[in-house]
């Protein structure tokens, strides 16, 4: 929300006009010329955003993006099958798009999925409102054993464990 604020800023400063703006994307309606392109390039670099202008770029963080939404903002995931999700989302084949990801970033793009379901996880740990069931289930497990599986493998603990670390954490040294 706040990099959202941040380019609207940005682009209200240098009188730009901007239809809609998304995570990693933004329409602006007029064509800019290179010094407006430059200095919009700039601001954001100050604030710690970066403007892409390279498709293959823009198209990665547009995986990116699709994935971080789903996995994080999404409230099930139940029955998605990313693959399909993401080409039909980003309307470009899935094959391609898989190898672009591989390409330039050095991981799978079913890595960066399994490694945000698992900081979902964490997340929805911390909180304690759910059961591991009900997680496994919210973020399309299809068991138990398997999330447990692929956080130990991604952490180096069991979910239990990790739970009780953070349960450890906030109780107070003395005891209340």
């Amino acid at each position: 929300m706040r990099c959202k604020m941040v380019v609207k800023s940005e682009l209200d400063k240098l009188g730009l006009h901007y239809g809609k703006i998304e995570l990693g994307e933004v329409e602006i309606m007029e064509n800019i010329n290179e010094e407006q392109f430059d200095q919009l390039k700039y601001r954001l670099l100050q604030s710690g955003l970066e403007l892409m202008d390279n498709q293959k770029s823009i198209l990665i963080e547009r995986i990116k993006n699709t994935i971080v939404e789903k996995v994080h903002y999404s409230n099930e995931l139940s029955g998605i099958i990313f693959s399909e999700y993401i080409s039909d989302k980003l309307k470009h084949d899935y094959n391609y798009l898989a190898s672009l990801f591989s390409e330039v970033t050095g991981i799978t793009i079913e890595h960066f999925i399994i490694s945000h379901k698992i900081e979902r996880v964490k997340e929805l740990l911390i909180y304690d409102e759910l059961s591991l069931t009900e997680i496994s289930y919210k973020l399309n497990y299809s068991s138990v054993s398997h999330l447990s599986n692929q956080f130990k493998k991604v952490t180096g603990l069991n979910p239990t464990f990790f739970k009780s670390l953070r349960m450890k954490r906030v109780t107070p040294p003395d005891g209340r």
